[in-house]
């Protein structure tokens, strides 16, 4: 699919959870193929709905979107949630929630074990730091389990109770003509149950505030981009539920000198006249070290020459990259005058034109004037 997930859906793209939900209620309820039998272009925009809603109900899938597009997504394996008739089976049992249609509906278990969300840190590294590898402690503020009461909410010695409106299941059911709309529990808010008792240190959330160390190992090559998954270290879960994870999403500051494509790396370096003349070798700096390059005699400001194995590590372990080098002549400023006028006569023994011959008048006279001795020649 190529259209936006949130035009689909009618929302901004800052919007909320509920936001979300409701949008894609409203779409689902005008868009289901049992309303619009034999409607095709109905049960496309159903799918459609499907897909974006499937997607931005998801908090990494969300993440992975808002910053990789589609392309991302699929990079992940993601190929949608298939034909009309096996999304209610991939989207959460929202549809168990709006429609009463015989089996279709799945009951889900509100007082389960509930997930953390995954958590995205970016970390903006050196250079050299990106192409070597290094170590990095970032500090992370996240909501984690309580541990006074595990993350059940309750203070410890105490349970929850069943909520009186919704008997557990987190829903409440209303007729309306043909469907049965199934909403959130007002009551409990759709956890199925109420804490009367709350624990004393998470205020019955059974999540508290925490700051936390993390320690990061980077491997060598990693460019702006590459994502590191940090498994557990994201925001905790409640009521049993596992941890998320942590994306540490990796920012590379740009070199005074080296830039980089993959694994090679690019180095302009000024050469002398003379020496790019004459002919010399040369020490250059590397991302390694340094590297002995053979100017040949007679080289012109652009030219490139390749050191092999003096790139970036493969982060396959596919060894090193190049490092191209491009040469830049330098014209030598604020000549003495036994320095002018040796080239001078060099120029004259090269058999460099003189000061009023330039390129122009050479053009001009070589060009324009054949042309005009062509021209005579005709009229003759």
């Amino acid at each position: 699919m190529s259209r936006d997930y949130y035009e689909i859906l009618g929302v901004p793209r800052e919007a909320g959870a509920d936001e979300i939900k409701k949008a894609y209620r409203k779409l689902a309820m005008k868009y289901h193929p049992d309303r619009n039998p034999g409607d095709p272009d109905a049960e496309a925009r159903f799918k459609e709905a499907a897909e974006a809603y499937e997607v931005l109900s998801d908090v990494q899938k969300r993440r992975i979107y808002d910053t990789y597009g589609h392309q991302g997504l699929e990079n992940t394996g993601y190929q949608g949630p298939g034909s009309a008739e096996d999304i209610f089976s991939s989207i959460n049992d929202l549809f168990g929630d709006l429609f009463g249609f015989g089996g279709r509906s799945r009951q889900r278990n509100p007082n389960g074990p509930v997930p953390g969300d995954d958590l995205r840190y970016d970390l903006e590294i050196s250079f050299m730091d990106a192409v070597h590898g290094t170590s990095r402690e970032i500090e992370v503020t996240k909501h984690d389990t309580c541990w006074t009461c595990e993350g059940s909410g309750v203070r410890p010695g105490h349970q929850a109770q069943m909520c009186p409106t919704c008997h557990g299941r987190g829903q409440v059911i209303r007729s309306q003509g043909f469907f049965q709309v199934s909403s959130t529990c007002p009551q409990c808010r759709g956890a199925g149950q109420i804490v009367t008792e709350p624990c004393a240190d998470c205020d019955g959330h059974g999540l508290v505030t925490k700051t936390k160390k993390v320690s990061i190992k980077i491997p060598a090559g990693v460019d702006t981009g590459a994502r590191m998954r940090l498994r557990a270290e994201g925001e905790g879960g409640r009521r049993g539920g596992q941890p998320g994870d942590l994306y540490v999403v990796l920012h590379v500051q740009p070199h005074d000198y080296f830039m980089r494509d993959g694994q090679t790396i690019f180095l302009r370096y000024p050469v002398s006249m003379v020496n790019a003349a004459l002919g010399s070798e040369v020490e250059v700096p590397t991302i390694h070290g340094t590297a002995r390059l053979k100017i040949p005699a007679g080289t012109q400001s652009g030219e490139r020459f390749t050191l092999k194995k003096e790139g970036v590590e493969s982060l396959r372990g596919q060894g090193r990259g190049d490092m191209v080098v491009e040469v830049r002549v330098q014209t030598p400023t604020n000549l003495t005058r036994k320095q002018k006028a040796i080239l001078r006569e060099f120029a004259e023994e090269y058999g460099e034109p003189h000061e009023d011959e330039g390129f122009f008048s050479r053009l001009f006279h070589g060009h324009f004037g054949q042309q005009d001795k062509s021209s005579r020649a005709g009229e003759g």
